[in-house]
């Protein structure tokens, strides 16, 4: 019988000029990480959570079977100012703005979490930014 992965949801979000992340497990603790592009706070993250583990295990600390062994999957979740904000590596809130139809100044407050969507502005957003791609996509 293969082994099951146990998935890690590790949150991101936005804070000021930096994307951060953190997780944290009741025997494990917490490991938290901030970066200024999502590729690094991913590769960021990813090292002090295996520097966390083995310094946990060289401890002495009883964790999870999945986190010594290795057999987990990490899996980011990102909150819309970080969806946003990564978003604008490749396109402009004004294109998201015209591609979901939410107000620029709105997904601005948004991008920098002063407000934060109900779940359908999101989906909008989300739409919109499947919209752009699938336009991207077409180019040949």
């Amino acid at each position: 019988k293969p082994m099951s992965t146990n998935i890690l949801k590790i949150h991101v979000s936005w804070s000021e000029k930096n994307f951060c992340c953190g997780w944290s497990d009741p025997q494990a603790g917490t490991v938290v990480a901030t970066a200024k592009t999502l590729p690094e706070l991913k590769r960021d993250f990813e090292r002090s959570l295996k520097w966390h583990i083995e310094g946990c295990i060289a401890d002495g600390d009883a964790l999870p079977d999945h986190l010594v062994n290795g057999n987990y999957e990490l899996k980011y979740e990102l909150d819309i100012s970080a969806l946003l904000r990564d978003a604008e590596t490749y396109t402009t809130l004004s294109a998201i703005s015209r591609a979901s139809g939410i107000n620029q100044k709105q997904l601005s407050h948004y991008a920098n979490g002063i407000k934060h969507p109900r779940l359908k502005q999101r989906t909008r957003i989300i739409s919109g930014l499947h919209e752009i791609a699938s336009h991207l996509m077409a180019i040949y």
